[in-house]
């Protein structure tokens, strides 16, 4: 096992603990808007500040790039933390929501944790070692085109600049598919992606910590995950595909005649 992915699921768990403990008392929890339709909670703030703790006990000199605190020290080796992917679920009681964490050394994604305190499903991976849920090895799906395919999305809440792209994407996805799915929490849909639960996903406007983890879990369990143009730079855009080689290459296809020049970058 990567040597820091252990602390990475320790932390994944006691974050996970403290959003259980409060998942009851729903109607107690304060919480302000960010942004259009984006909220934080207190306890997306204890959940960040119990998982830094942690990794700042043992990594006191890496650097932090976390949703609600920002961007932390100086060193090629950064963790991205999203301490509670899916806070409007959570705040509604709405049961999908997840903790991410994931560790990036320079430009390479080295391991990752995508962790469902509701149903104790623990997704791991780490660069070169495969992907893992609850200590059980995971691939992505087989399937050879969109064909029967079940295709996982989100909509563009924060930045709705390409609405009537996605609107067109989302139409065109319709059409070739068995159906979409959007749940409401980025890191457990590439985690079931992953897993092979869903056959593909994409999304616009995401965050680094939304995805990082996800996207690692998915490229370990044999997937393909790009930016919309097919290249590498997903977590700089925000704009995410994935799915195994062939359902990747048929949602670019698909998907290609809505992109413009900002969203192909």
């Amino acid at each position: 096992m990567h040597p820091s992915l252990n602390i990475a699921i320790r932390a994944a768990r006691n974050a996970g603990k403290l959003l259980l403990r409060y998942s009851d008392r729903l109607d107690q929890i304060q919480f302000e808007p960010k942004r259009r339709n984006d909220f934080v909670s207190e306890m997306d703030r204890a959940a960040e500040a119990t998982i830094i703790q942690e990794l700042r006990n043992r990594f006191p000199g890496h650097a932090i790039l976390a949703e609600e605190s920002g961007a932390q020290g100086n060193s090629d080796f950064q963790w991205i933390i999203d301490p509670l992917d899916g806070t409007t679920n959570y705040l509604h009681g709405f049961p999908q929501f997840a903790v991410s964490i994931a560790l990036k050394y320079r430009d390479q994604l080295e391991c990752g944790v995508v962790y469902d305190p509701l149903r104790e499903e623990l997704f791991t991976g780490a660069r070169g070692q495969g992907a893992q849920l609850n200590d059980r090895r995971i691939r992505v799906a087989n399937r050879p085109s969109l064909e029967g395919a079940l295709i996982g999305t989100g909509f563009p809440f924060r930045d709705q600049r390409h609405l009537d792209a996605y609107v067109g994407m989302f139409k065109a996805m319709v059409q070739a598919t068995a159906g979409l799915r959007r749940p409401g929490s980025a890191s457990l849909d590439l985690a079931y992606v992953a897993a092979g639960r869903t056959d593909g996903f994409w999304e616009l406007g995401l965050a680094p910590w939304d995805c990082a983890a996800g996207a690692l879990l998915i490229m370990e369990s044999g997937g393909t995950v790009t930016d919309l143009g097919g290249g590498n730079r997903f977590l700089e855009t925000g704009n995410l595909l994935a799915g195994n080689l062939k359902v990747h290459r048929a949602m670019r296809d698909l998907l290609e005649p809505f992109l413009n020049d900002s969203l192909r970058a």
